[in-house]
């Protein structure tokens, strides 16, 4: 069942009752990075394991975004700033206890290449509030496998 989740700003991924901050270099410039994460939505599929659909809506204002396991996500692009932040508000989600989600992707140069860091912040009831930290390592796992694989799918892209 999904159910509407409370609107915030970006300044909710410093003030949320439950963040994760992970964070990796890789070969690819930011503006390639970037492009990624924020012009070529549907292509997420194919470097992030854990999204199974990821179209934009809106004419990129929107995203929906459906994961492995059956979670839906409809998203408001809170910053899309060329090459530095890609950031999005969950507004709408069947995720049981889920009461504001916001991640954050910031991209900083990092020699040839990029430093990603990926903040994920919410706040929902007690039992989701646990749940999401124990989650940290299953997440932390999914950043590396996913911003590898991107780096991998850039690098090919280039070549």
């Amino acid at each position: 069942m999904a159910h509407l989740l409370r609107e915030v700003g970006l300044d909710f991924v410093e003030s949320a009752p439950v963040r994760h901050v992970f964070s990796r270099e890789i070969t690819a410039p930011p503006e390639t990075v970037y492009r990624a994460l924020a012009e070529d939505v549907s292509g997420w599929t194919e470097w992030f394991s854990a999204v199974t659909l990821a179209r934009p809506l809106d004419a990129g204002a929107r995203r929906e975004v459906r994961l492995r396991g059956g979670t839906r996500f409809e998203e408001t692009i809170l910053v899309a700033k060329s090459p530095e932040v890609y950031a999005y508000r969950v507004d709408v989600t069947n995720a049981p206890g889920a009461r504001t989600m916001v991640e954050e992707w910031r991209l900083a140069p990092a020699g040839t290449g990029t430093r990603v860091q990926w903040t994920f912040a919410v706040d929902g009831t007690a039992p989701f509030r646990f749940t999401f930290g124990l989650a940290r390592a299953g997440l932390g796992r999914a950043f590396r496998d996913a911003v590898t694989a991107l780096d991998r799918r850039l690098a090919s892209e280039a070549s």
